[in-house]
Order: structure tokens, then C-alpha cells, then sequence
């Protein structure tokens, strides 16, 4: 059986749960794009007016930033079914997962619970996030 490591001082160590998105406030998205473009257009020299192939250039990227933004959103929505579909699976199976305290616990999954962004399954009455889990096995 192994032993927890301890953090500095006398908390024990606390296993994170997963996370499925990531805010990053650092990257342009399809709002600044188009900001861009409509300054461009708005500033452009009467003279030397932006030429068609590098305007449908530019809209053509447009495009493609609003078709990745969208592939990302289903790519989640997959993500979220796909662990929703593998914690239903985990009913009545034997588990093994880290608790608050840092000691390691088992039990069986009486069921599943979804409230929240990551679904928990309960184990003796106690609900527990499957990303604290750290061993599945059949019931014995």
C-alpha cells in the first residue's frame, strides 16, 4: 500500500479533479477577427483600395476561425457524452480513489450522478468525482 505525500506542513495532499475547458483571455477569437477587418476596411487607402483575392482571403480565414470555434464546441459537447456514457458504465463496479483526508478508499458504485460539470459516483451513500478515482476492477 503506498503512502500519501504530504505538501509542506501538516495538510495532506489533495488529489485535483480534471477539468474539461480552459479559458484563455490571451487568444483572438472571431469577434477581434472581424474587428480587424472592418478597421482595415474602414482606414484603407482610397488610392490603393485592398484587392478582391486578398479581401476573400481574409474572409475565407473569417470562415475558418467560425468553423474551428464551432468543431471545438462539439468536440466538448462529445467529450461531455462520452464521460457521461463511461460513468454510467462504472455502476457495480469495484473502485479505488483517493479521499480529502489523502488515504486511499474502496468501494462499489451504487450509481452515478451527473450535477455539475464532472458527474460523481456514489459509493457507500458518498458522492465521489471521477477524477479522484484511481482504480477500476469487476466486483469480486
Amino acid at each position: 500500500m503506498t503512502t500519501p505525500v504530504t505538501g509542506v506542513g501538516t495538510s495532506p495532499a489533495v488529489t485535483p479533479t480534471a477539468t474539461t475547458s480552459l479559458q484563455r483571455t490571451d487568444q483572438m477569437g472571431k469577434d477581434t477577427f472581424l474587428q480587424l477587418l472592418v478597421a482595415q476596411m474602414r482606414y484603407q487607402d482610397p488610392g490603393n483600395p485592398t484587392s478582391t483575392t486578398e479581401f476573400m482571403s481574409q474572409t475565407a480565414t473569417f470562415t475558418q476561425v467560425e468553423k474551428l470555434e464551432e468543431i471545438a464546441s462539439q468536440n466538448a459537447s462529445l467529450l461531455a457524452l462520452q464521460r457521461s456514457l463511461s460513468a454510467g458504465a462504472l455502476v457495480g463496479h469495484s473502485v479505488s480513489w483517493t479521499a480529502e483526508d489523502g488515504t486511499t478508499r474502496t468501494g462499489t458504485v451504487s450509481s452515478v450522478r451527473f450535477a455539475g460539470d464532472e458527474p460523481s459516483a456514489v459509493i457507500g451513500g458518498a458522492e465521489v468525482p471521477l477524477g479522484r478515482l484511481t482504480e477500476i476492477s469487476l466486483p469480486s
